[in-house]
């Protein structure tokens, strides 16, 4: 099963001609890349692509030396990460970033709330422990997250004591809590079992197809990304060298070249 984009006259995010240099190195060189509405959309290459530099372009936390970003019509490059927060853009990281100390379920009340009344964000996380009463609405966009990457068990436990899996999860709820347009997800697989992977792939396709959310993924295991993904970008040595389809991308030799003779496309790939 495959999440595919729909048709739309302005994409949701756009890089394009994106040029970052690292003192002598060019890390991006004339990269575009775009991101339809209800869509998802995978971004994979070898270690060392620049699958990270673009995902930092895209966010706001690296500025590029050439070329714009453009996020649902409005261009951000100069734009903090807080702009492009309000504008509709969240994003998790490789390593989890969690407050510790705190439930599963109030990372993503927090979250929640900081979308609708940033004003209270601050006074909610010093008195954590006795959030003010949540309203029907609040309660249920919680519970149906829960519920969608199989938490519910999990809510009430801080999240110092889960395993790294669980954590992911958590991370990526807090993410869509906040109700985005448009989620960037760094590597949200890794360290995950099969059972989690399954779990949040699915959430994943839920979350395009029921709520209309845009996903950007980027991930190391490439055989997921083409099942999930309806347009995949492949990123080396800072160029993308395809992009298309998962068959197109099945087939295009630069890929299979930049993998350095590697099956990236799992058992089922021809």
């Amino acid at each position: 099963m495959t999440a595919v984009a729909e048709p739309a006259a302005t994409p949701v995010l756009e890089a394009a001609g994106i040029r970052v240099r690292f003192g002598g190195l060019m890390a991006l060189d004339d990269v575009n890349l775009r991101v339809e509405a209800a869509s998802l959309t995978g971004l994979v290459g070898p270690n060392g692509a620049g699958k990270s530099t673009l995902f930092g372009v895209c966010s706001g936390l690296i500025k590029p030396n050439g070329g714009r970003v453009v996020l649902k019509g409005r261009e951000v490059t100069e734009a903090s990460p807080q702009v492009r927060a309000r504008l509709g853009l969240a994003r998790t990281f490789q390593q989890p970033e969690l407050f510790m100390g705190l439930t599963v379920r109030q990372h993503l009340t927090l979250a929640y709330r900081a979308s609708r009344a940033r004003r209270r964000l601050l006074t909610d996380m010093f008195t954590a422990a006795s959030l003010r009463r949540p309203g029907p609405e609040e309660t249920e966009r919680v519970d149906g997250l829960l519920e969608m990457l199989s938490l519910t068990d999990k809510a009430h436990r801080v999240v110092d004591v889960l395993p790294l899996g669980a954590t992911r999860l958590v991370e990526v709820g807090r993410a869509l809590a906040a109700n985005p347009s448009l989620v960037l997800l760094d590597e949200p697989l890794s360290g995950l079992d099969a059972t989690e992977s399954t779990q949040l792939a699915h959430a994943l396709l839920r979350v395009v197809d029921e709520e209309k959310i845009s996903l950007l993924l980027v991930e190391h295991d490439v055989a997921t990304v083409l099942r999930l993904c309806g347009h995949i970008y492949v990123l080396d040595f800072g160029t993308v060298i395809a992009e298309g389809d998962a068959g197109a991308i099945r087939r295009d030799p630069a890929v299979r070249t930049a993998y350095l003779g590697d099956d990236p496309y799992g058992d089922d790939g021809t």
